[in-house]
């Protein structure tokens, strides 16, 4: 089992799909390092040479920002709306949807569990 920018590569997959495991890299990308590697895509993630893994590896780091290094960034991205107070930063801070979907109805998945309106008491 390969190890690519500390990820473990899952077992028995074409390499053009393994690498979409990185964060930061899709399928468009995971083709593109596997040509600049040399690698073929149908080439299983078992079957890798530590000379390929090698490549990856540095057409990785070489080239693209994955795993920790991405994710710091976008955390300083929001950070760095949030500490400006814009809109944006202000939806990222109350924790409300932020490219302008409506709310209204739907963000569930934003605002979290819909809570329990008014209490009405039952007539007897």
């Amino acid at each position: 089992m390969a190890r690519i920018a500390g990820v473990d590569l899952p077992k028995n997959k074409r390499m053009d799909i393994a690498l979409t495991y990185l964060y930061g890299i899709g399928r468009k990308n995971a083709q593109d390092v596997l040509e600049k590697a040399e690698v073929p895509h149908g080439t299983n993630s078992d079957a890798l040479t530590e000379d390929q893994v090698a490549k990856i590896r540095e057409v990785l780091e070489t080239t693209y920002r994955v795993e920790g290094d991405l994710r710091r960034d976008v955390a300083m991205n929001i950070k760095r709306l949030m500490d400006m107070s814009c809109y944006r930063g202000l939806r990222h801070r109350k924790g409300l949807p932020v490219r302008g979907q409506r709310t209204h109805t739907n963000s569930r998945t934003r605002k979290g569990p819909k809570k329990a309106g008014v209490a009405r008491a039952k007539k007897a």
